[in-house]
């Protein structure tokens, strides 16, 4: 099956399903957390949210978790629809309208009380340093989003897209906390914690960098300037990062690196700053290294070599397809497509050596799927358009 047949299943999937479903940290749906002990017994809600995630079956029909329509699941899909409607130029009216209804509803789920347009997850969520209610934003699903509308917005040139970016650096640059470290500091994963998160403060970076070329707001430049130094001032010698400046928190994850890298090169591109060129090569380099096996199955963790995850995935197809490198990331669609997509087109979880997760989330697998399959394919057919 070539890659242009496998995403328009994938499409047909989602679009089916109105682009609902599960996702790994939802089982705090589940009716029975409702329940006085289970409403707020944070041990018990983390410990539940991650055996649910992690057991091989899809415990979440018997414990009547409703499917749900995520607000990064839509960022994603948007993104995805904008690359798509270049490759399917025959399907570019019913994308674009797909697009703007999408977006008319992720502007209805902007949560009350904060200074920009922002986004969380439809689900309440238990991280280990904090607990987030269902659709309280953080800097990484706003990140997401708002890179998915930048990202249609420059394809389509739908104005509404445009003034929801410029509208989320409102969010970042007075909602969220920022701790100092010398003379540079990090966004704060969501307005309720002080997480010392890279990755999410690079979707911060990225966010005012986006705006920035589209305002020439100084003030944006500058905040991002000093947030950017904080991530390059922790990247490790071999050009990984951690997860978090938290001892127990630094395991190198295929998708966090590939998100801070593919942020750190906006904000390069966006605010003129070649003097981190090298940090961004140096990082590339190791993220080819520990993440991308000669097959083209990519890795979830750097040290091990299960499991291959369907979001790490799709982060390498977008990480590879930016820096250039378009062949190795045709052979890990391949691979992904051959190994992860069931035959309905959703893409599996999480495969194992020995076992695999089928359960097709939306936003996880599906989502992420399809922004990055999109991404490759605009980009293959742009540079034969060249050649």
């Amino acid at each position: 099956m070539t890659l242009e047949k496998s995403v328009l299943k994938l499409e047909h999937y989602a679009r089916a399903r109105q682009y609902r479903g599960y996702d790994p940290y939802d089982a705090l749906r589940s009716p029975i957390f409702k329940l006085p002990l289970l409403k707020s017994n944070k041990a018990l809600r983390f410990g539940s949210q991650q055996f649910v995630k992690r057991f091989p079956l899809n415990l979440r029909p018997l414990l009547l978790v409703p499917k749900g329509l995520n607000p990064v699941s839509l960022g994603l899909f948007i993104q995805g629809y904008a690359y798509l409607s270049e490759v399917f130029p025959e399907h570019k009216e019913d994308f674009y309208y797909i697009i703007q209804e999408q977006a008319e509803y992720l502007e209805s789920l902007i949560p009350r009380g904060f200074s920009g347009a922002c986004w969380g997850y439809d689900f309440d969520w238990e991280a280990r340093h904090a607990t987030i209610p269902a659709y309280q934003p953080t800097v990484v699903a706003t990140g997401i989003v708002s890179n998915g509308l930048y990202e249609a917005w420059k394809i389509t040139g739908i104005r509404r897209l445009k003034e929801l970016v410029i509208s989320s650096a409102d969010f970042v640059t007075t909602d969220l906390k920022r701790t100092y470290q010398g003379d540079s500091f990090y966004f704060s994963y969501s307005p309720f914690d002080t997480q010392q998160v890279l990755n999410a403060s690079m979707k911060g970076v990225r966010i005012l960098s986006q705006v920035y070329s589209l305002t020439e707001d100084e003030r944006l430049k500058q905040q991002a300037d000093l947030a950017a130094r904080f991530v390059i001032h922790h990247q490790r010698p071999d050009g990984s990062w951690g997860y978090s400046l938290a001892k127990q928190r630094g395991r190198v994850v295929n998708h966090h690196t590939g998100y801070i890298l593919d942020c750190l090169d906006e904000y390069i591109r966006h605010c003129n700053v070649p003097s981190y060129d090298e940090h961004l090569y140096l990082g590339y380099e190791n993220y080819k290294k520990h993440f991308l096996l000669e097959s083209g199955r990519p890795k979830f963790h750097s040290e091990t070599t299960y499991p291959a995850d369907s979001s790490s995935a799709a982060q390498s197809l977008l990480t590879l397809t930016r820096f250039g490198d378009l062949q190795r990331a045709e052979e890990t669609a391949r691979w992904t497509v051959d190994h992860m997509q069931a035959d309905n087109g959703s893409f599996y979880f999480r495969k194992f050596k020995r076992y695999t997760i089928k359960t097709p989330f939306m936003r996880w697998s599906n989502a992420w799927m399809f922004a990055s399959m999109g991404y490759l394919l605009m980009n293959k057919l742009r540079r034969e358009g060249v050649t």
